[in-house]
């Protein structure tokens, strides 16, 4: 998030979340994929594999 200049409130609100879902999710690590897909565009991940499947 940081690298592209986004704060948790900042994502949350283009996720269409309260920051505090957002960081309950985060803590959690549980997005839903629709979720998935736009934090991939929004922060420009090149390799969302190792970021939302790991063990």
């Amino acid at each position: 998030m940081k690298a592209e200049g986004y704060t948790q409130k900042k994502l949350a609100e283009e996720l269409g979340i309260s920051s505090k879902t957002l960081s309950t999710k985060l803590k959690k690590g549980v997005f839903g994929s629709d979720e998935i897909e736009k934090m991939i565009i929004i922060l420009n991940i090149k390799n969302p594999m190792e970021i939302f499947l790991k063990n």
